[in-house]
């Protein structure tokens, strides 16, 4: 309780005084909602802050540092289903608060104020956003009530860490040129420090329910995480602060006073943790009545995380310093995408061109950090990996990050022949790689394994690729028609606008494409059984899959033009018209089913032969 108290008391005290310096909270001199609205809607939204962090971040930390079976487990549910509750009422009352300070409305209880009020969250961005949020809120409140198995509360867990992703899009990014990589930070910071807040708090809920040897051991697992959290936190915010104050002298404005205090408060808490990590928990470990210091330290931690999320409520309507942009017309490409056309995609752009992806950038480095740590850890054991599979791992991963962030994510949006090419990419060649790096028996073989019921990220690993989902979706008879019917709707349906005019569509895109090529893979050359399926059977599906794509690719060659409200007005002067340029993509595409059919076949004989 007293934790508790002292990051309710430090967050309000830091939101205070930072809506008082960057005039958050200051009345307007034309519409002003008045000082409810102006008050309500900045406390309202670190209430929404606060409540996702004990919603998903405890949850997300129960379930890899504690039994199901064990007193805090129950605890930390119990809390969640709490949470979610503040959380939603919090939500719903941000968007009447955002509603208010917008639109100014005359405040009644007639029908004219409702009809407004439904406009706003029906038919405008932010209102969408929050009445997204506020319905997620409410059935993850009934769903943290319902659950008290592992798979109930992973699946709870990580709908409430999705739940924040909405929340990203709001804010100042969007009058930003560098809109989709503000919009990402902000996403990979709300979920990294909802888990680094959430994580703070079990620990402080729990240690009355759990013994202090058992209490030394969470503390270490939670210290791996806090790791983790705090690196993306720091990683994320930098990008968000450089892309808000565009300028150093930009750090003497409001905005910039705000983002330093909430910078050496996260820095401060970085340190306390290298502390509690490097000393304390081997002192509790060797002695587990010596946890008094941990505990000043953690109250301690816990007030610089109430003044950080306190500063990052105000600095959500602090305006940023943004530069006066320059005066004309908007070109086509940037109504259409919010950034002006890239130059012409010569021969050298292939390998200059770069508009980085934050989220798979960040997913490719711990990636790669988790796969070299586990073959060191290996060496040390005595154990030689396969040098193989780590080059198709190393290449996986870096190709992963060319295709998206790279030529072909810069010009995705633009061009068609780029947005069939990426997918194809990832389809036959970032997902083979990957799957032939075998990431799963490195971890099987590198990792601790625990024997005391708890799970960690090889349990959690073992548990996913073993359950009757993946066994079901990997089968060759349903992962080659789900291909088929993934490449059909990124290339010629309705979502292809979606895909490529979207960030979450974009990310949903590549999201979907590493995830049935990987089920594909897997169901071609083992696991569960699988590398006992007939091999004809798996010839035929891959000449199936082969087929599928080719009658993807005639369709596009000899269709009208897909999207043309997109593709065909762009605006673009230079490279092959619209409709030229899909019908490279369907060769693209034609090239794409050839090497899937030697691939295939390759993987198919070589399985085989093991």
């Amino acid at each position: 309780m007293i934790a508790l108290i002292i990051l309710v008391v430090s967050a309000v005290a830091a939101l205070v005084c930072a809506l008082a310096v960057g005039g958050g909270a200051a009345p307007l001199q034309l519409a002003d909602a008045g000082p409810l609205a102006r008050w309500g809607l900045p406390v309202s939204k670190l209430v929404v802050n606060m409540s996702a962090a004990g919603m998903g971040g405890a949850l997300f930390v129960a379930l890899f540092t504690v039994r199901v079976e064990q007193r805090g487990f129950e605890l930390a549910l119990d809390v969640a289903a709490v949470c979610a509750a503040i959380f939603t009422v919090a939500s719903a009352a941000t968007g009447f608060f955002s509603f208010m300070v917008i639109f100014n409305p005359a405040f009644n209880a007639g029908p004219e104020f409702g009809s407004q009020l439904g406009r706003y969250l029906v038919q405008t961005e932010g209102g969408r956003v929050w009445l997204m949020t506020t319905i997620a809120g409410a059935i993850l409140a009934v769903l943290t009530f319902a659950v008290r198995s592992w798979g109930g509360t992973a699946t709870v867990a990580l709908l409430a860490l999705a739940a924040l992703v909405p929340m990203g899009t709001q804010g100042h990014s969007g009058d930003e040129a560098s809109h989709q990589q503000a919009t990402t930070a902000i996403v990979i910071h709300l979920i990294a420090a909802a888990v680094w807040l959430g994580g703070l708090l079990l620990l402080a809920i729990i240690r009355s329910v759990t013994s202090k040897s058992e209490m030394a051991t969470v503390l270490m697992r939670y210290s791996t995480i806090a790791v983790i959290a705090f690196a993306l936190v720091a990683f994320s915010g930098t990008v968000r602060a450089a892309i808000g104050l565009e300028t150093l002298g930009a750090l003497a404005s409001p905005y910039g006073l705000i983002l330093i205090v909430k910078v050496v408060a996260l820095t401060a808490i970085g340190v306390l943790g290298a502390i509690y990590r490097l000393r304390l928990l081997r002192r509790m470990r060797a002695n587990p009545s010596d946890a008094k210091t941990f505990w000043l330290l953690l109250c301690a931690e816990l007030g610089l995380m109430g003044m950080a999320s306190g500063a990052a409520a105000a600095l959500a309507r602090t305006p940023p310093p943004i530069l006066p942009e320059p005066a004309g017309a908007l070109t086509p490409a940037e109504v259409l995408t919010g950034a002006p056309l890239p130059p012409e995609w010569t021969m050298s752009r292939w390998f200059t061109a770069w508009s980085p992806d934050l989220l798979w950038l960040v997913a490719a480095v711990l990636g790669l950090i988790f796969y070299v740590s586990a073959v060191l850890r290996l060496k040390a054991r005595g154990y030689r990996w396969n040098p193989w599979r780590a080059t198709a791992w190393v290449a996986g991963t870096l190709l992963l990050v060319w295709v998206t962030s790279g030529a072909l994510g810069a010009y995705r949006s633009y061009i068609y022949s780029a947005h069939v090419l990426g997918i194809v990419i990832l389809l036959v060649g970032v997902a083979p790689l990957l799957a032939a790096g075998a990431p799963i028996e490195l971890a099987r073989k590198a990792a601790h394994r625990r024997e005391d019921g708890s799970r960690g990220g090889y349990e959690w690993a073992q548990v996913l690729m073993h359950s009757r989902g993946v066994r079901f979706a990997s089968a060759p008879v349903v992962a080659v028609p789900a291909t088929a019917m993934l490449i059909w709707l990124l290339f010629s349906s309705d979502l292809l606008r979606w895909t490529v005019g979207d960030l979450l569509g974009r990310q949903m895109a590549t999201a979907a494409t590493l995830v049935v090529g990987s089920l594909l893979v897997r169901g071609l050359i083992g696991g569960d059984g699988s590398s006992r399926r007939p091999t004809q059977m798996k010839l035929l599906m891959v000449v199936g899959l082969a087929v599928a794509m080719a009658v993807v690719s005639v369709y596009i060659s000899t269709a009208g033009l897909v999207a043309a409200d997109w593709f065909g007005a762009m605006g673009r002067t230079w490279g092959r018209a619209p409709a030229e340029d899909q019908d490279f993509g369907g060769v693209v595409l034609a090239a794409g089913s050839a090497i899937a059919v030697v691939l295939g076949g390759w993987v198919v004989f070589l399985s085989r032969a093991r």
